[in-house]
């Protein structure tokens, strides 16, 4: 056995270490399931020489749950075996608690997933008390369920209402909380005291039981047929279908294993449980988000796209230009990881109204006692509102965050680059304007970089670094690790006009918008849009984005490209934007009217002039197609980005496509859409889009390359 050591010590306790030599983390494959059942048939074997067991780890962490390269591997014909495989680790997992000697589960770091389930077979659970530590069954955030007996149990445990949240959410519990929940039953100060307590546990109970394998033993609450539970279960349901729409099993499955669960004995909970993991395992939907929520989220997270041989940096004083709605954001992404900034507006007023979104935000935070006052002023005070450039005096990283006015981002660089600490760099928050062009109002082009943040800031976790041409590897590393900083993701891309998340975002609005134009009723794009998974129809993003500023930006475009003898690709959308800014006065949210209508104190409601002006009477649509051209597009897109060397990798891509753009997580990226798909289908669907609604749906050349070969994207 070499992902296991057994060892028996003169008291009679066997202890089980769990130390793969695979990584650095323990997780459930093949070698270690086989190593286990042995182990676990030998702790059976010597039972009557044994005292007690105890389950320990050599890693840093407990153990970090399933090995999800060999669930990538799954098909739907596997579910079978999947199914066995599942079974086969469950029993031994059982043995283990009806082995009649006690098990202390001895819990050193992170126990998730099929490690927090281990932990759960245990009679005894001892933590480190280390609030890094995280503990729980995040499955379902990779499109799968605690199939191990973590539903089973977990239920058991603490009743249906409890559990669900920790299950069909996958929150995660500090050994603190997972204490008061009585999940874990002691707290230690370090692993010394762990294999300690473990051992006096072991002496002062030698014939424990499983709360469930007791005569007396009642699940709290009284489970799915109890009276209160009733009303609880009749809306479950239908806020989950809401929440879910439909396109993530993974929920849906927890909550029904959870609720039959209680209405059966404990062995048929568990044989329902996996059934109902196998079938998620073998599915489209899991392998996906594990593509894209572990594989290429770790990609990014470890630093694929960072330069190497860089050394690693922090910033320790950051300056914003600009105290609107990006500025204002970017100083509390600062200040709420505790670097000093510096927030330059005109006036001394704006610059002050911008340090006043962070008093909000922190207010809120007092109120749901997550810091308090002392704590909130600590942090309001890393932010120095002003107005003059002599205040940006040794930063070592400048970001401007002004209007998307090419001569505006010129002026104010030239301002403040001298400012600069002298190994300073100096960013653009941009979202459309090409790097390249930018830095040329900069004295050193080497040391600039674009960061475009999204927002809200505080809310949006992506962060889209662009590279200029001049651009050096260390000032992308500096960059890469500054958004590291600010705990947020980073992906690298290629300098080109709109980057890879403005320009692919565009593409699915556009496409919302000719749409319309074509008589589709505004209500059924919408709902198209949200059935497909995007957070949001393109009509109400349009009117949050400002058709002003899309307006703009085309324009912008177009002087630039035709400056260079080239012409701006258009599109249908382009027409009726310019109707609703330019003939209906209708800009979108900031205007007061959009294709949306904000009454003051209200919800916002479509226009219901759109009727009029572009439902034609006979149009006729498939909910179907609609679906697929909001996808396809953007998936089409991101592959041109790739083709065109504007997106260096694909996990990049897909991680982009998902925290930037909304592109559904089920479907896992952009790029990841087009492998589930499969490539050759997905060319052939691509090609009869393009007969239908013209070259933008045209199939890049990457994709027909790739369908040739049998290759995917990875």
């Amino acid at each position: 056995m070499n992902q296991i050591r057994y060892e028996t010590d003169a008291e009679g306790i066997a202890t089980l270490t769990f130390d793969s030599p695979d990584g650095p983390v323990n997780t459930m494959s093949q070698a270690w399931q086989a190593d286990f059942i042995a182990c676990v048939e030998c702790v059976i074997a010597e039972k009557n020489k044994l005292r007690g067991v105890i389950l320990a780890s050599a890693k840093a962490s407990f153990f970090a749950g399933a090995d999800l390269k060999s669930v990538l591997r799954l098909t739907e014909k596997d579910a079978p075996e999947a199914y066995r495989n599942i079974e086969a680790v469950k029993a031994a997992l059982r043995k283990l608690e009806l082995s009649g000697r006690p098990v202390v589960a001895a819990i050193n770091g992170a126990a998730l997933g099929g490690g927090w389930e281990i932990c759960l077979a245990a009679h005894w659970r001892i933590c480190i008390d280390d609030p890094k530590i995280e503990l729980g069954c995040p499955e379902v955030s990779l499109g799968l369920l605690p199939g191990a007996g973590g539903v089973t149990k977990m239920v058991r445990l603490l009743g249906l209402q409890a559990a669900l949240p920790l299950l069909a959410e996958g929150k995660l519990m500090r050994p603190g909380e997972a204490m008061q929940l009585k999940l874990v039953d002691e707290l230690v100060a370090d692993r010394a005291a762990l294999a300690a307590r473990a051992r006096d546990w072991i002496a002062a109970n030698p014939e424990p039981k499983q709360a469930w394998d007791r005569k007396e033993y009642k699940i709290p609450g009284g489970g799915a047929r109890a009276p209160g539970a009733g009303m609880m279960l009749a809306v479950a349901p239908a806020v989950l279908t809401q929440r879910t729409r439909g396109l993530y099993p993974a929920p849906e499955a927890i909550l029904s294993c959870a609720v039959e669960g209680t209405m059966t004995d404990f062995d048929s909970a568990m044989r329902n449980e996996s059934r109902y993991l196998a079938k998620l395992m073998t599915g489209q939907v899991a392998r996906n988000m594990i593509t894209a929520f572990f594989f290429n989220l770790n990609a990014i997270k470890s630093g694929a796209s960072r330069p190497k041989n860089v050394p690693k940096w922090k910033a320790s004083r950051v300056g914003i230009l600009g105290a609107g709605m990006m500025g204002a954001g970017i100083a509390w992404a600062n200040a709420a990881r505790r670097i000093p900034c510096v927030l330059k507006d005109v006036t001394l007023a704006q610059a002050e109204k911008g340090k006043a979104y962070s008093a909000k935000l922190l207010d809120k935070r007092i109120k749901q006692g997550r810091t308090d006052a002392a704590g909130a002023s600590q942090t309001l005070g890393l932010i120095k509102p002003t107005a003059s450039a002599d205040d940006l005096a040794g930063c070592d990283l400048v970001i401007e965050a002004v209007f998307e006015n090419r001569e505006l981002k010129a002026q104010v660089t030239q301002e403040a680059e001298p400012k600069l600490a002298a190994d300073g760099i100096f960013a653009s928050n941009t979202s459309t304007l090409p790097i390249t062009g930018l830095a040329q109002a900069s004295q050193r082009p080497d040391r600039f970089v674009g960061l475009h943040f999204f927002s809200p800031v505080d809310k949006m976790q992506l962060v889209e670094i662009i590279v200029g041409k001049q651009t050096t590897d260390a000032t992308l590393a500096r960059a890469f690790d500054y958004v590291q900083q600010i705990g947020k993701t980073p992906i690298v891309v290629n300098d080109s006009r709109g980057f890879f998340t403005s320009r692919v975002f565009g593409t699915w609005v556009s496409e919302g918008q000719a749409m319309l134009l074509e008589g589709i009723p505004a209500p059924v794009i919408e709902n198209a849009a949200r059935q497909a998974g995007m957070p949001v129809g393109p009509l109400a993003i349009a009117d949050e984005v400002s058709m002003n500023l899309s307006q703009m930006v085309r324009k912008q475009a177009t002087a630039d490209l035709a400056a260079g003898g080239k012409a701006y690709k258009q599109h249908p959308a382009f027409a009726l934007v310019d109707r609703m800014v330019d003939e209906f006065k209708r800009p979108g949210r900031a205007g007061g009217a959009g294709f949306y209508e904000y009454p003051a104190g209200g919800e916002k409601f479509l226009w219901p002039e759109l009727k009029r002006l572009f439902e034609k009477p006979g149009a006729a649509w498939d909910m179907q197609e609609l679906k697929d051209r909001i996808l396809y597009i953007q998936a089409i897109e991101s592959a041109r980005c790739l083709e065109e060397g504007v997106l260096r990798n694909v996990a990049d891509a897909n991680i982009g496509s998902i925290f930037g753009i909304g592109f559904p997580a089920w479907a896992g990226g952009a790029l990841q859409f087009i492998n589930s798909v499969g490539v050759a289908k997905f060319a052939a669907r691509a090609d009869a889009l393009a007969a239908s609604y013209g070259e933008r749906y045209a199939c890049p050349k990457i994709v027909r390359d790739k369908a040739k070969a049998g290759e995917s994207f990875v």
